[in-house]
């Protein structure tokens, strides 16, 4: 009776390793299609994070994996690497470092371009009301919250703030009220 019970959780075991493989293998296509997005330590502070999941929840965008953490000035200045040059730069790294910061995944459907749009422009005084620029930010300096900007960005955005580990793969049964 034991060898069987073991072998049926074995099973269980094998049938979800292979179902998240699955999933894993679609990554980054259509419905599984991810995004990082990060709320900057003054959102932080103004205690938006709340707010800014309810919009993606509302949004039907589903949670992969989130933390709280306050990053180190090196994941900093490799994900702002491209910036390295702008004379802001320094400025940036210290105001990142300067308070708690939580990272997510968010996966759906054109997750990337629909999120760019639901936060608004990254000059907030360029961003429409509704979006969370447009509505939480008076100045660029202080935005609340970072977005990838493409699926390439995405991609090297999450493999910088995530393990694979940390990042969840499960099914959302409300995707029928949401997909066609």
């Amino acid at each position: 009776m034991e060898t069987t019970r073991f072998a049926a959780d074995q099973q269980e075991l094998g049938d979800r390793a292979a179902k998240r493989a699955k999933l894993l293998e679609f990554a980054w296509v259509g419905l599984n299609e991810q995004t990082f997005v990060a709320v900057k330590p003054d959102g932080v502070h103004r205690r938006l994070v709340g707010e800014i999941i309810r919009r993606f929840e509302r949004k039907g965008f589903r949670l992969a994996g989130m933390k709280l953490l306050q990053p180190s000035d090196t994941l900093l200045k490799e994900h702002y690497w491209e910036l390295r040059d702008k004379p802001f730069f320094g400025r940036l790294i210290r105001y990142m470092s300067s308070g708690p910061v939580v990272a997510m995944v968010w996966q759906g459907l054109d997750v990337v371009k629909t999120a760019r749009r639901m936060l608004g422009e990254t000059n907030p005084a360029d961003s429409l009301p509704g979006t969370i620029r447009g509505d939480f930010c008076v100045e660029v300096a202080r935005n609340v919250v970072h977005g990838s900007d493409s699926v390439q960005s995405a991609r090297k955005e999450i493999s910088l703030w995530f393990r694979q580990h940390e990042l969840v793969c499960w099914e959302d049964n409300s995707q029928r009220w949401i997909y066609d």
